[in-house]
């Protein structure tokens, strides 16, 4: 094992998420040793870390924060909150299990194992896909889940490098493989979906951005967005349609998950495809519509009716099974294309960066906890 950084004999910390079996939620920092990376492993002190939706599910799981408490100190601040009743079975699967927290980050290596690919990062400034344990002071993972960064990138800039750029990147090259033209993308105006417009428009791909607010409509206009619908206009369905029309998007990625948008997509898309069809068929249009569910800031029902013919699909759509289904190639190149465009088509602001203990401040929490577009929160671990 080579090291460069005097961290390494030190012990390390650790967010930790906690759902007891008997409904209390507990987050709480712990001390770990600092990880001796295997042969093909590196070990990165953690600079960098996004609080990406995905992460805040699995630090809060099903609990009422309207319930939080802290306690402890300042430097150790522990905080517990209530999971309702009915929501206790479906936490099940985690109970009783502490679970480190965090998807990606970026940091410096600090410590790697014998093999030539571990050994060529030590020293190097890197992104890092962790799957768990990205809000610590240092993190053991393998070489090949790291991004070298451009030079003079710092951590802050190379933090969401996996995450939201691969998840765009996936829905574009998901949509060549399966032969569609055309997107259209729910929760448009969030930090994913300011990316895909921007590889959208630099590869000449038409997209259509569905928000909610007269606010996230002007955040994409001035970046050049040409097709936004606004779910809470009187004329969405009318103008959800003529949009898709004039792009011929056959493909849309959902980021809300439940209630009728969906059903909403695929009647539009049916509507659309009407339109060219040569004449009328009790089946519908025999163009395929498919809308794929990736997120799920709605938790309600998805529902539908089924006025969109028979050419169509509903399923679920993960950027890591994505990743492991195209194989090494393919990610290799998209991961080269996200370091090359880290400070442009990619690049992520934050509205807060707090340190591990300011993580779990309950003002912090709550900031967090929301979701807002344009509030995304960034932790470093290592601050202080």
């Amino acid at each position: 094992m080579t090291t460069t950084d005097a961290s390494s004999e030190r012990n390390a910390q650790q967010i930790r998420s906690l759902v007891k079996s008997s409904g209390e939620l507990e987050l709480s920092l712990a001390a770990i040793p600092v990880p001796v990376p295997q042969d093909h492993e590196v070990v990165v002190r953690v600079d960098a870390a996004p609080l990406n939706p995905s992460d805040i599910g699995l630090f809060f799981g099903a609990a009422d924060l309207s319930t939080a408490k802290v306690s402890g100190t300042a430097a150790s601040p522990v905080v517990t909150a209530t999971v309702p009743e009915a929501a206790r079975k479906s936490m099940a699967g985690r109970a009783d299990q502490s679970m480190p927290v965090g998807n990606e980050g970026a940091g410096l290596v600090i410590a790697a194992g014998k093999s030539a690919a571990a050994q060529a990062l030590v020293g190097k400034m890197v992104a890092f896909l962790a799957g768990g344990g990205s809000y610590s002071t240092v993190r053991a993972v393998p070489a090949e889940m790291c991004l070298v960064l451009p030079p003079g990138a710092t951590a802050v800039e190379g933090a969401s490098s996996f995450v939201n750029p691969l998840t765009a990147l996936g829905m574009v090259e998901t949509m060549r493989r399966e032969g569609h033209t055309a997107l259209v993308h729910t929760a448009a105006a969030s930090a994913l979906g300011l990316m895909l417009n921007r590889i959208c428009q630099k590869d000449g791909i038409a997209l259509v951005n569905v928000v909610r607010k007269a606010e996230q409509e002007t955040i994409l206009r001035e970046i050049g967005a040409q097709h936004i619908v606004n779910s809470s206009s009187p004329t969405f369905t009318a103008d959800l349609a003529e949009a898709i029309a004039a792009t011929g998007a056959t493909l849309a990625f959902d980021a809300l998950g439940g209630g009728t948008l969906v059903g909403q997509i695929l009647t539009a898309m049916e509507v659309a495809a009407a339109k060219k069809a040569p004449g009328y068929s009790r089946y519908g249009t025999d163009v395929h519509k498919q809308v794929y569910i990736y997120g799920g800031l709605d938790t309600s029902p998805t529902t539908f009716g089924r006025g969109f013919g028979m050419a169509w699909g509903v399923g679920g759509w993960l950027v890591f099974p994505f990743l492991r289904k195209v194989g090494p190639e393919v990610a290799a190149r998209l991961k080269e294309r996200v370091a090359a465009e880290l400070t442009t088509t990619f690049a992520t602001s934050y509205v807060k960066q707090m340190s591990l203990a300011e993580t779990l401040q309950l003002d912090n929490i709550h900031g967090y906890y929301k979701r807002a577009t344009g509030e995304k929160y960034l932790v470093l671990p290592n601050r202080g």
